[in-house]
């Protein structure tokens, strides 16, 4: 099962992504993690030591590796280096999840087929159309780490949202990039929902897409680890909802 999760900076696409993890982990996946967003705090979410995250570097950065399998000497690259090794070499690892980091992209208008944004494809592309494992990439506010052809290896999308006018927008633009690239499901969650009121204007705001549940704000998981799956009727309750409800999408 392959997901993508997006939406506005801020909205808690890292622990969502972190819980989503651990209930995989739970029933016994192994599940790769993609931090593909420019804050890179899911391996703080995971439970990672910060020791063990200081020296471990966005595989954007690894100049020598990216040179060594994409070339670029000349103005010529590979557009589908050799990257097997690397997902197992250069990732973090808890119990049955790793974790990899991305680093940003370069956008279309600033060379889109540059030798880093080519070795970073590639990576994308052998765990979404490759893996048989889970796969979660948590992304930032746009899916630049998404091609046309890694798209549609992505079993389905969560654009997380908060009950603000501005995160509503974030998720609509979302929503309209990923159908453009042929996703179809394509699921939007309510995050840190305190009301009626709030969930009405999510529900209200997200036009034509599907709302998929609703997570109520909840401040014991700032700044906690999300190692340990509860039971209770709190964040956990309403994210294990929404995994069970994915979980029945994709088998359909």
């Amino acid at each position: 099962m392959k997901i993508a999760i997006s939406g506005k900076g801020g909205v808690g696409k890292t622990s969502i992504s972190a819980a989503l993890a651990r209930l995989f982990e739970e029933d016994g996946f192994n599940v790769y993690m993609l931090d593909a967003d420019p804050d890179a705090n899911l391996g703080l979410a995971l439970g990672f030591e910060e020791e063990s995250l200081l020296g471990f570097k966005a595989l954007v950065e690894m100049k020598e590796l990216i040179k060594e399998r994409v070339g670029g000497e000349g103005g010529l690259f590979a557009l589908n280096p050799k990257v097997d090794d690397i997902i197992e070499s250069f990732s973090l690892r808890t119990g049955r999840i790793r974790l990899l980091k991305m680093g940003n992209v370069k956008k279309a208008a600033t060379a889109c087929y540059c030798p880093e944004n080519s070795f970073l494809n590639a990576v994308v592309r052998a765990l979404v159309l490759e893996k048989e494992d889970v796969v979660i990439m948590d992304m930032s506010a746009g899916i630049e780490h998404l091609t046309r052809g890694t798209a549609q290896g992505v079993d389905l999308m969560l654009i997380l949202s908060e009950p603000t006018i501005a995160s509503m927008r974030t998720a609509r633009i979302s929503a309209s990039l990923a159908m453009d690239l042929g996703l179809k499901r394509i699921y939007l969650v309510g995050n840190k929902v305190r009301d009626e009121r709030e969930r009405t204007l999510i529900e209200k705001e997200a036009g034509e897409i599907e709302v998929l549940g609703f997570i109520p704000y909840d401040d014991s998981i700032f700044g906690s680890p999300l190692t340990s799956p509860k039971e209770d009727g709190g964040f956990w309750g309403a994210v294990r909802r929404i995994y069970e409800k994915m979980r029945g999408i994709c088998k359909s």
